[in-house]
């Protein structure tokens, strides 16, 4: 696990379009790596990339306590390459970035967006502490509904 780096963005952009409906041109990548770099990270195995996590920063009310504006971190990708599922990678990832978001930018809740169908993201999201704050219709092109998730850091 470590942070990525520009030369890592066709690997990452590639996972992205075997793994996930949702797609961002190559600039919207570049630019939360320049600008969230610390918590923009891609796990390696066999000597190549195999996943990443793309988080940015933001200010808020937040989900889970609404009462103050704050910093709050923000999950906009997550992928692991098919032939690496079911290794603990994602685990790792989210984990190494919800570090980082607290540690570096020191946001004190993290949120994402997740389809209602993924329920394999959702029980990750679930194991590492997220919980369910409301159902956003039509969130995806699709027109599939989305769960926002947060939890506190």
């Amino acid at each position: 696990m470590r942070k990525a780096k520009p030369e890592d963005l066709p690997t990452v952009i590639s996972i992205n379009l075997v793994s996930l409906k949702e797609h961002y041109p190559e600039d919207f990548w570049r630019q939360h790596l320049e600008m969230w770099g610390e918590a923009f990270l891609v796990a390696d195995a066999d000597s190549r990339v195999v996943g990443y996590v793309m988080c940015r920063v933001e200010r808020g009310l937040g989900y889970i306590n609404k009462s103050l504006l704050k910093k709050l971190g923000h999950v906009i990708s997550i992928a692991v390459h098919p032939d690496y599922r079911g290794m603990g990678i994602g685990y790792s990832l989210m984990t190494e970035a919800l570090r980082k978001l607290r540690e570096f930018y020191k946001v004190s809740e993290v949120y994402l967006e997740v389809r209602v169908s993924n329920e394999p993201a959702i029980k990750l999201y679930e194991k590492l502490g997220f919980k369910k704050v409301q159902r956003i219709r039509f969130y995806y092109l699709d027109g599939e509904d989305a769960w926002l998730m947060a939890r506190e850091v």
